[in-house]
This record gives structure tokens, C-alpha cells and sequence, in this order.
């Protein structure tokens, strides 16, 4: 399966609006790091039709060392989450591959 690369983005945007290359370069980043500073301090993201970023907290669990079987103590986490939009999800549905 075939993937699509930040540099995949910028070369998109960069021909789609007629821009160099840097400032197409400098869109993708600072949308990135706005993102990623809005869930960094625990707010949400909606991109309508898109779908949703949001932070999920998770509790301090025991775990199991898969190496050794012993029992450990995994810290509270957060970690982003996505929940795709219903146009994305549409979109894609009606462009899946058959498989027969």
C-alpha cells in the first residue's frame, strides 16, 4: 500500500496554487505545528467535513514486560485521537477498491 508523505503535500499544494516550493513548504509546517500546539494544550481540532482531533487521557494501568513477564506500571498517558468526518468517510467509501 502506497503512502502520501509530507513532501507528497507540499509538492500538492506548491502546484495546485501556483506557489514555490519553500512557501508551500511553510504553509504545511505551520498548520502542522498550530495543530499540534492546540493538542499539546489539551484542545480539540474540527475540521469540518474532515473529521475531529481530540486528546484522550488514559489512566495508569499494570502491564506485562513482553521480554521478561514481569508486571509493570505504565504511567497516565494522552495521546491524540482522530475521528474521521462524514464527507472523509463517505469520500473514501465510495472510492474503495473492490476486493473480489
Amino acid at each position: 500500500m502506497e503512502k502520501t508523505t509530507k513532501a507528497d503535500l507540499i509538492l500538492a499544494l506548491s502546484e495546485e496554487q501556483n506557489l514555490s516550493t519553500g512557501t508551500a513548504r511553510g504553509i504545511i509546517e505551520t498548520i502542522l505545528a498550530t495543530m499540534s500546539d492546540a493538542l499539546g494544550r489539551g484542545q480539540n481540532i474540527e475540521l469540518r467535513g474532515f473529521g475531529t482531533f481530540k486528546i484522550k487521557q488514559y489512566s495508569s494501568y499494570t502491564g506485562r514486560n513482553p521480554k521478561n513477564g514481569k508486571l509493570v506500571t505504565v504511567k497516565p498517558k494522552k495521546l491524540p485521537v482522530f475521528t474521521v468526518g462524514k464527507e472523509l468517510k463517505k469520500a473514501v467509501d465510495e472510492n474503495r477498491v473492490q476486493f473480489e
